[in-house]
């Protein structure tokens, strides 16, 4: 979290940085944050606690919330896949797509794309009688180990979740394969190889982690119930910890601007403390 804070912090103290292909950066780091702590703090008090619970409420709260960050990120993802899209294949254009009000409304609208996704599941876990064991088999309140709690037919909500599942994954993933098919025919049109670096360089950071975020959750989600294993533990702990922790060094890591930023922000921080300090 401390990596996605600092980016966060670049993006809004930094002209270069005042972007939409940073402000979607901002805003991805933004989810990334509050996923973490809705699984990470619970998680580790039980390891280091031993007691391994949850209340029933705080429960459905932490698997609400995780899913519905969630479905926002992918949304957010696919909406930087259509920036990076504009930029590379229409750069006179783009700054009069991507205005201020059509990038403020895209954020808007992956946040009500998680909203709206998780709603109904959710009402309908609520209703559904909780009397059967108290065990999770899992680290946080995932969905399905959530509802083999219930002593009713849960094949309603399986369904709903594999109806919603289908279009916001694959859905998401169809388009951002389609911006990337147009991306990379466009790169390899441009005629200087520096030129065709360069847009593979500001391409390669987010194909990374849409990889990794997308190959887990096809995993997870869009299957069956009963093909459930144990290796969805391992490959929820990559999705929910390691991801998101890991993608703002991907980002800054693979970005000239960032570095450049970081290095800009540590230079004026030390001269200021050199000017403060007094021995």
């Amino acid at each position: 979290m401390i990596g996605n804070s600092i980016i966060i912090t670049l993006v809004c103290i930094d002209y270069r940085l005042q972007s939409p292909m940073y402000f979607f950066l901002c805003n991805l780091f933004l989810i990334e944050i509050p996923m973490i702590m809705t699984v990470v703090p619970k998680m580790l008090e039980n390891f280091l606690s031993g007691r391994n619970t949850i209340s029933f409420y705080g429960c459905l709260g932490q698997s609400y919330f995780y899913f519905l960050l969630g479905i926002s990120q992918y949304v957010l993802l696919v909406t930087m896949s259509y920036d990076q899209y504009v930029a590379i294949c229409y750069p006179l254009n783009y700054s009069t797509i991507m205005n201020r009000k059509v990038c403020v409304w895209l954020v808007v609208g992956s946040w009500m794309e998680g909203f709206f996704s998780i709603l109904v599941p959710t009402v309908i876990k609520l209703g559904l009688p909780y009397c059967g064991p108290n065990i999770i088999n899992h680290f946080f309140c995932y969905r399905t180990p959530l509802l083999y709690l219930t002593c009713a037919d849960i094949w309603l909500v399986e369904f709903i979740k594999f109806i919603i599942s289908l279009p916001v994954l694959l859905g998401s993933v169809m388009l951002m394969v389609i911006s990337y098919v147009y991306i990379i025919c466009t790169i390899i049109c441009i005629p200087s190889t520096k030129g065709r670096k360069k847009a593979f360089s500001t391409c390669s950071s987010h194909f990374i982690i849409i990889t990794m975020g997308y190959g887990s959750c096809i995993f997870m989600y869009v299957r069956p119930s009963g093909s459930d294993t144990s290796l969805n533990k391992l490959v929820a702990l990559l999705n929910t910890v390691v991801t998101p922790l890991m993608s703002p060094f991907i980002f800054s890591m693979r970005n000239q601007q960032i570095k450049d930023s970081l290095r800009a922000a540590l230079k004026r921080s030390m001269n200021f403390s050199r000017k403060h300090i007094n021995f």
